[in-house]
């Protein structure tokens, strides 16, 4: 899927200054193509982020039958209905598309369908034991290499059973998958929560037509989807990625002068928790314009260069900002004192073993740190930082955060493999370099 592989350098210049946009939200785009796909009749969705992992989601939902096409700036998708899917041709490849992979795994299980997925090195080393059991309950036969990796085989039942299912950890792609394959089940499926996670799930599927609540309890929120009831086509304005927005906004908090307009934010609740960290490490960042998008909230943020202090980061604040705490360790080693990041189990298993890579990413580059099985902390304004070269192992959030730190680095900032980043944010270096980044890519 990605390019070939192409070092990058980042190093301090000027200050970071001007107005930008980040591409679509990632985790909206998989679930618009995917419900779009599951409805009967044509969606159009505006933003749709156009970047690897996405697009390897819209070639699965057209193995499985689903019209897929430009129209303008618009995806127009011409969806086939709950129970009407295609059984695909060939195998479906996921490139490095984790979240694409699980969720779609719920699609095929709660249809009498088999598909087969594969992926890139890095996709193939996580776990997708969390996703497969609960769909094995529904009566779906997963077959796998050993510790459920890709490559990975489903054939989903001619009825699925519907389950109660608690999570064991806090995941939205767990819970996610488990409600795609509920759609086809009759009867009510329903996953409870002990920790809430991202709900983009229950309110895009809402938007969908399709029947879903959710109930607080003293077991943890209940989720609950009735089986079998008619989606109906929705439009849907993908707000932008607050996952991707997180670069430039830690870049303008942590290069001295700069200030920026971060615009069309996602401010969904559940995915809020590095924007409440900065702001209690002393950032001066201002929620402006803030209005509702498709049943989300969006605002466009002012980011000005502050003087960062340490602090505890709760474990609990994880499952709003699993995805963002590589570059929440790059602010920390420009921060006052020490930061603690507590409940970081989850890093263990995403593209790569995040929170090894971003030890050895703060080792490489000077910042004094300390690591255990699922916490961090990074302590800031070392002597000197930088001059490090950072091993991506495939995962692009590690390759772009710490070219921001590179940018505010007293030496430049190397990461071996800058190709990476096209999986979620195509033109991520061109967007830094538009408000006064130095960044250069290897030839």
């Amino acid at each position: 899927m990605s390019g070939t592989r192409r070092a990058a350098s980042a190093h301090g210049g000027g200050a970071l200054t001007g107005d930008v946009r980040v591409p679509g939200d990632k985790s909206i785009s998989h679930r618009a193509l995917m419900m779009a796909t599951l409805a009967v009749g044509r969606s159009r969705i505006d933003g749709l982020l156009t970047a690897e992992d996405v697009m390897a989601t819209a070639a699965a939902m057209r193995a499985m039958g689903a019209t897929i096409a430009m129209d303008g700036e618009q995806v127009v998708v011409d969806g086939v209905g709950l129970g009407a899917l295609a059984e695909p041709e060939t195998v479906i490849d996921f490139g490095n598309a984790g979240t694409g992979t699980r969720l779609t795994m719920g699609i095929v299980a709660g249809h009498p369908i088999a598909a087969t997925f594969v992926g890139d090195a890095s996709l193939s080393r996580r776990p997708m034991g969390r996703v497969a059991n609960p769909l094995r309950e529904m009566g779906a036969l997963v077959v796998a290499r050993s510790g459920d990796r890709l490559p990975l085989s489903i054939r989903g039942p001619q009825t699925p059973a519907p389950i109660e299912y608690r999570l064991p950890v806090a995941s939205a792609q767990v819970k996610s998958a488990i409600l795609f394959a509920g759609l086809n089940a009759p009867g009510e499926t329903t996953v409870i929560e002990p920790v809430p996670t991202r709900d983009h799930t229950e309110r895009m599927l809402a938007a969908f037509g399709a029947k879903v609540t959710r109930t607080p309890s003293p077991d943890g929120l209940r989720i609950t989807v009735t089986g079998r009831q008619p989606m109906t086509p929705c439009d849907v304005t993908v707000p932008a990625d607050p996952s991707s927005a997180a670069f430039p906004i830690v870049a303008g908090l942590i290069v001295p002068g700069s200030e920026l307009l971060v615009r069309d934010v996602m401010l969904n609740p559940s995915r809020t928790g590095l924007i409440t960290t900065l702001i209690e490490m002393g950032g001066e960042l201002t929620v402006e314009n803030e209005r509702d998008a498709g049943g989300e909230t969006i605002a466009d943020i002012r980011v000005v260069a502050s003087r960062l202090k340490g602090v505890t980061v709760p474990a609990d604040r994880a499952p709003s900002m699993i995805d963002e705490y590589p570059v929440l360790a790059v602010a920390a080693a420009f921060a006052e004192g020490t930061t603690r990041m507590e409940g970081l189990e989850e890093l263990r298993v995403k593209e790569s073993d995040r929170l090894a890579a971003v030890a050895a990413g703060l080792a490489a580059n000077g910042v004094p740190h300390a690591t255990g099985e699922d916490w961090l902390e990074v302590t800031g304004r070392a002597a000197r930082i930088g001059g490090g070269t950072v091993v991506t192992h495939l995962d692009h959030r590690i390759a772009m955060s710490f070219l921001v730190m590179g940018l505010a680095a007293d030496t430049p900032v190397t990461v071996d493999d800058a190709s990476v980043m096209e999986t979620s944010f195509p033109g991520f270096v061109e967007l830094m370099r538009r408000i006064g980044g130095t960044i250069e890519v290897e030839a």
